[in-house]
This record gives C-alpha cells, structure tokens and sequence, in this order.
C-alpha cells in the first residue's frame, strides 16, 4: 500500500538546512531525490507511469549535464508553468467500494489496484493544492452550480448497502471563496451559474478523496453537471476554469469510463460482450487524451460514434466529467495512468498535465 509521506516533498523542494546549499550542492540533492521518487513509482506498480518514469530520468539527466537540453518538442505546450496543478479524469468504481468486504461487492482483490491508484493520487500534482474541485457524476442542475458550503455535510447517494457504509466521515472543509471564484470565471464568459450553500459530498467526491487525501486537510467543493448532458457545454465549462490550475486549484473530474450498469451487474449483458465493448471503449478513449487538442475536443463532441459508445454509456452522465477535464486541459497532452479491469469491464483514469 502506498504511503502519503512523499507527498510534501513531491516534486523537488529542496529540505532546508542551517545554511544556504550552493547551486551544485541544490542539483545534486534534487537529483538524488528524483531518483529515490524514480524507484518508489516503480514500485507502486500500477499508479507509476511511463510518462511520469520518463520526466523523472529527463529531470535527472539535464542535473547531470548541468545547464538542460531543450527537450523533445511538445506542441500543444505553449507555456511551461511548475507549479500549473494538473486535471484528472478517475473512475471512482461502484458505491462505496473500499469500505466493505470485497466478497459483498466483487471478488477478492478486484479492487486493489484501483485503491492503489486513488491511495497515490496526490503524488501526480506538483505541490498540495489549495483546493480540490470536483465534478462529479451524480450531481447534475439545470445551469453548472457550486457547492458553497464552509463545513459540507456527508450525502451517502447509494442504497442497499452495509450499514457501516452509510457511517463514513470525510469531513474536508469546503471552499466557498473558491466557488465564487468559479462562478465569476464562468460568468466572465457568458456561462450563467447558480450555488447551493447545503449539498454535501457525494460518492463520487468522498470515496476517491477519503483514499487519496484520508487527513481531509484540504479545502474541497464540488460543481455540478448541467441537465442535457451537452458536450460541449461542458468543455466549455472546463476551459473558462483552465486559470484555476495556476491558483493551486487541482480539479478532478469523477465518474467511469465505463458505465453500462445493466452490463456490470450482468444482467441481460453476456460476460464476454462487457469486456469487448468495454475494451473497444478503453482503447478509444486512451488514444484521444494524447490527441491534438482540437482534434481531441471534436471526438469528446462526437464520442457517440466511437466503438460501443452507447453500450459503454446508455447514459452519458459518467462520461461527462471527462468533458470538462479536457476543456481544462487545454493545449496539455494527456495519458492514461490507470488501466484495469474492475466487475468485468475496462476502465481507465485520464491525466492531463
């Protein structure tokens, strides 16, 4: 299981000391820091990906040299920002999954790696946000509303399940000056809001962030889906709050990859034609991400005519997440650091940035 202490230190701040390091005493310890990170993202397995490996031997090799090479060419990189927070796309799995016995909702160590993953979520952003923005799959209003609540009360959004399951705390704080500020970013382009000052978090924020940040130290808020499920609509969304990620605002999009319900409980949905249309699903979605970005948008716009669209979603409304994710990446490329397959089905977290 992984462990949150490398978070403060990820990635590259210098540990203080009595005096002042010189620049080759600085390079030499970022340099080893990123190796001991480099072999601690091996370890982890699933939540280590290429791409992470990757910066993390580019970043070690240029203190080596000395002065950094230009790197490989990246396009849709206009500006590199350090601290820009990245956006996140996550499957959020099926009601409150970690907290009750794997024998009652799956079978024995079908959910593993995705704890693992949510357990190492923190490590991908570049310092401790300032907030947590959620777009969860089960909130949906008639204009995009934002939770402004200062203590948001616990909204246990599934049914029949263990009692325990309806008796679990996350009490983060809310964020309500940064929920304004969302309004005022989406009013700015001509986005009419709304904000309910007594919704609390439901499982698509709690059961992720109770893995990802269990101290619930970080202030946290939710914006809501807009009825229709427009696609575009929600890019829209997720561009005009593209400034956030330079306000050390980490925004999560929260919902599955795959979500055809009637499929996953196996009812009238052959076993074998879950994992198919899921998998064609999967593999459409991860060559998108690391799409051109204008390219990458008219495909989220017409995703129903990706393979098993509608078999992978009979409703779109854990899909739409994504949608704003994307909006908010904006020219950042993308990867797909978890991949699994969880009750039959492929499902798959996106990062941006």
């Amino acid at each position: 299981m992984l462990t949150i202490h490398l978070v403060e230190t990820w990635p590259g701040k210098l540990l203080s000391t009595e005096r002042p390091m010189s620049q080759e005493n600085q390079d030499k310890s970022l340099h080893d820091t990123l190796l001991r990170r480099r072999t601690f993202l091996r370890g982890a397995g699933v939540v280590a990906t290429s791409a992470l490996l990757s910066a993390c031997d580019r970043n070690s090799a240029q203190l080596s040299k000395g002065a950094p090479e230009e790197t490989e060419k990246m396009p849709r990189q206009t500006t590199e920002k350090k601290d820009r927070m990245p956006v996140v796309f996550l499957p959020h799995g099926g009601g409150p999954w970690p907290f009750m016995d794997d024998e009652l909702f799956g079978r024995p160590g079908m959910w593993d790696k995705m704890r693992e993953y949510m357990e190492g979520l923190s490590i991908f952003s570049p310092e401790r946000p300032r907030a947590l923005l959620i777009v969860s799959a089960h909130w949906e209003e008639a204009v995009p509303t934002v939770m402004t609540s200062p203590n948001p009360p616990m909204y246990y959004d599934y049914y029949n399940f263990p009692k325990e399951t309806y008796e679990i705390q996350w009490p983060a704080p809310g964020a309500p000056e940064v929920a304004h500020r969302v309004q005022e970013l989406l009013e700015k382009v001509g986005i009419t809001t709304d904000a309910n000052d007594t919704r609390g978090f439901d499982h698509g924020t709690f059961v992720p962030l109770k893995l990802a940040y269990p101290d619930a130290g970080i202030p946290t808020f939710q914006l809501s889906l807009v009825k229709g499920l427009d696609p575009l609509t929600h890019i829209k969304i997720g561009r005009a709050l593209e400034p956030l990620r330079d306000e050390g605002v980490f925004i999560i999009g929260s919902g599955m990859s795959y979500h055809n319900l009637r499929a996953l409980l196996g009812r009238g949905v052959s076993a074998q034609k879950t994992l198919d249309d899921s998998k064609a699903f999967d593999e459409w979605l991860a060559a998108l991400v690391d799409d051109e970005v204008s390219r990458r948008e008219t495909l989220l716009v017409e995703w129903e005519k990706a393979p098993a669209a509608r078999a992978s979603h009979p409703r779109e409304e854990h899909l739409l997440p994504l949608m704003v994710v994307a909006g908010a990446a904006g020219d950042d490329p993308g990867t797909t650091p978890y991949r699994d397959v969880v009750m039959n089905a492929h499902v798959s977290a996106m990062h941006f940035g």
